[in-house]
């Protein structure tokens, strides 16, 4: 039997510490805001909503809700943005996405200050995520693959690991940060020539492909660890699936995530712990 790679240890580590950071700043006189900008009210942003907020809560950050309908204009929702950035009050923004067919989701994004940017949503981000060069912060989900293993002690130096996924918001950013930490990393996906044995040969094994249980018995070993990115609603069974075959796979390997409740549940800490960082980088 796998052992099972919990993201709520992880998440109530993170809240501690930045907890007590958050408190030091309003010493300061500096509250920690992020600002939360949605467009229209598609279930997994409300879901996902309510998990920040109630981190947020936990950690000490002020959150403000920017509610946008659904069929909002460009130039409102630049607007939107255009106030965020000139708000020293705001030190964070998280917007969800994808936004609704009609917007220019690219240039919304181009629009934010790099320095609020707390989920790698500008150019700017991306590019220091992938270079490893600069301030800007990485995709919440790509750094929480990274915290849920090195909380449970997953040694990355000269291993092999196995990225199932080409995604910007979390496929090549993991990989580039998986690799900035020494790990030998091979970026697969639906069109990788037998991704089973890929996945196989690997140490560790990302799953982040976005489909329902693409990774099976097949492609996984003895010994190895599996990080489940994915989130799908298997509509036979009623409930939330990953990217990998629990059933199959959890017999087999040596760790593996659950979803829910694995790296899904680290990932609004995450968002906290940038929210904090930029909070203080203002603060100087």
């Amino acid at each position: 039997m796998a052992e099972l790679l919990k993201g709520a240890p992880v998440a109530r580590a993170l809240t501690e510490e930045l907890a007590a950071r958050c408190a030091a700043l309003r010493e300061q006189g500096v509250v920690p805001m992020l600002a939360i900008v949605r467009v229209g009210e598609r279930e997994d942003d409300l879901s996902y909503e309510r998990g920040a907020l109630k981190r947020c809560e936990k950690v000490g950050i002020e959150a403000r809700r920017v509610l946008l309908p659904v069929d909002v204009s460009q130039d409102e929702l630049l607007a939107a943005i255009k106030d965020i950035n000139a708000d020293p009050a705001v030190h964070g923004c998280l917007m969800f996405r994808p936004l609704p067919a009609g917007l220019d989701e690219d240039a919304v994004a181009a629009a934010l200050d790099p320095a609020k940017d707390v989920d790698s949503m500008t150019p700017a981000s991306l590019l220091t995520t992938l270079s490893g060069r600069g301030e800007g912060f990485a995709p919440c989900t790509a750094e929480a693959v990274l915290a849920l293993l090195d909380h449970y002690g997953v040694e990355l130096d000269g291993a092999k690991v196995a990225v199932v996924g080409r995604s910007l918001v979390i496929g090549r950013p993991v990989a580039a940060m998986l690799t900035a930490r020494n790990a030998t990393v091979t970026t697969c996906h639906t069109h990788t020539r037998d991704l089973a044995a890929e996945c196989r040969a690997a140490d560790i094994v990302v799953a982040a492909v976005g489909r329902a249980r693409t990774i099976g018995a097949d492609a996984v070993r003895g010994g190895q660890t599996i990080i489940d990115v994915g989130i799908n609603w298997d509509e036979a069974a009623g409930k939330l699936v990953g990217d990998v075959d629990f059933d199959a796979a959890e017999p087999i390997v040596g760790a593996i995530t659950p979803v829910p409740g694995g790296v899904g549940a680290v990932t609004t800490a995450i968002l906290a712990k940038h929210v904090i960082e930029a909070a203080e980088r203002a603060s100087k």
